[in-house]
């Protein structure tokens, strides 16, 4: 799954996430796609993707963050990325909403 984008430091880098979430017991699928995900974001993060998001470039790297937010333990994901998904789900109030009402509302 590399891309033509991607210098040879980005593909080694997905090799190596993407051996590692296999290690752990993700399928391969699943491995690819969350190795990307965090290549695309360093790409964007570190200004070598010509379009990113704007949570994208204020977040904290990944490799800073090591696995601080990994969708399942209580700190989960940030109150920005469940806005933003509560802004494409189009959920009414959100703005007003705090990060357990978020999570709540977005349904995960």
């Amino acid at each position: 799954m590399p891309q033509r984008a991607w210098s040879p430091k980005r593909e080694r880098q997905y090799e190596h996430i993407k051996a590692g979430l296999e290690r752990r017991g993700e399928s391969e699928d699943t491995a690819e796609e969350i190795a990307a995900r965090t290549v695309n974001k360093e790409r964007a993060q570190h200004g070598e993707a010509r379009e990113s998001s704007r949570l994208s470039k204020k977040d904290m790297p990944a490799s800073r963050r090591g696995g601080l937010r990994s969708h399942t333990g209580p700190g989960g994901r940030t109150r920005d990325q469940l806005y933003e998904e509560a802004r494409r789900k189009n959920i009414p109030g959100r703005s007003k909403m705090n990060k357990a009402q978020l999570a709540r509302a977005v349904g995960r």
